[in-house]
């Protein structure tokens, strides 16, 4: 089979294995450039930092490649000095040279390029949304809690000995409160601020390590999930419509003494004690028993009231025992 002539081209036939190899060169020709491009772009993305490791560079500098760092996981996965710092190739040239090279520095400044560059490895446990979080959010860098070369913790190459001293560099309030009476054992080491709380977290509130306050708190406090037959309204609401999580000077981590907390929303102190001295401060003196029964008198400032009162003790808790809720038929109001 031939090839019908072509007008102009002087080509009267030619065979069609000729044509068919004549194409495969020249896309072969057209092709070639490009095809180098990409694999030499793959080579190039392929191919590992630069050298310098931290056996090149531990003869100068001793001190900032401390035993802590030989420990830590970026010594022992033997990475390259220039993954974090640049100016390491002129650096060591400059010194073979026997010329002080220009310092090593590191790569990127701005605490959102350097946490980039960290979570460019770290990504996959509880890092993953922490350009979310309330941190990232205020510029705080990885380096403002994490030491790369001289960690003083066990694990988490903190800057400190425990996670609670490296939050309380920021959180002075928190800390204040974890030096109150009542408080949880974090000052005892059996507990951290990560036990409740992930610093890398963007996607729950308070970076909590549960989506609620309540889900957090029974991971611990199980008896007081329920459910109840008779439920409390403001321990289903919240826990800490009640209780001060960080610390408290009342008991059980209570907001306030007992029966204050209570009164904020039984202000008619549900019927038992209504226009008593119960709601009266006896400094400023009182009614000892309701107007218009009999022996009503008041109380003169500074008189301890001694007829119904409830300030003392377990106040509303002497009846009210089971106040996060009650499966009892005549629980109705917690007092059984």
């Amino acid at each position: 089979m031939t090839f019908p002539k072509v007008r102009g081209s002087g080509i009267l036939s030619m065979r069609p294995m000729a044509w068919l190899v004549g194409g495969v060169l020249a896309a072969a020709v057209a092709i070639t450039p490009f095809a180098a491009n990409a694999q030499a772009t793959k080579s190039a993305k392929a191919a590992p930092a630069a050298g310098w490791t931290v056996s090149d560079c531990e003869a100068c500098h001793d001190k900032v490649l401390s035993p802590a760092f030989a420990k830590s996981a970026h010594a022992k996965q033997d990475q390259s000095c220039a993954t974090c710092h640049t100016g390491v190739a002129e650096h060591a040239k400059g010194m073979a040279d026997g010329k002080d090279g220009p310092v090593p520095k590191v790569k990127l400044v701005k605490a959102a390029d350097l946490n980039a560059k960290c979570l460019a490895c770290h990504e996959k446990n509880n890092q993953e949304s922490y350009s979310t979080s309330m941190h990232s959010r205020r510029n705080v860098a990885c380096s403002s809690c994490h030491s790369v070369h001289s960690p003083k913790s066990v694990t988490g190459q903190l800057k400190t000995k425990n996670d609670a001293e490296t939050c309380y560099s920021c959180h002075k309030a928190e800390r204040a409160k974890m030096n109150r009476t009542s408080h949880h054992p974090v000052r005892e080491g059996k507990m951290g601020c990560s036990s409740c709380h992930n610093p890398h977290e963007g996607n729950k509130p308070k970076m909590l390590k549960a989506e609620s306050i309540n889900d957090l708190c029974y991971t611990c406090h199980t008896e007081k999930r329920g459910p109840y037959l008779y439920e409390h309204a403001p321990v289903r609401e919240d826990c800490i419509s009640c209780h001060d999580v960080h610390g408290s000077n009342h008991q059980r981590l209570l907001v306030q003494k007992l029966p204050n907390l209570c009164w904020n929303c039984h202000i008619d102190g549900g019927g038992h004690y209504s226009q008593t001295s119960d709601y009266y401060s006896t400094e400023k003196g009182g009614v000892a028993v309701a107007p218009g029964t009999p022996n009503a008198a008041v109380v003169s400032p500074g008189t301890n009231v001694a007829r119904g009162s409830r300030w003392t003790g377990r106040s509303c808790l002497n009846c009210h025992l089971n106040i996060h809720g009650s499966n009892s038929p005549s629980g109705a109001y917690f007092v059984r």
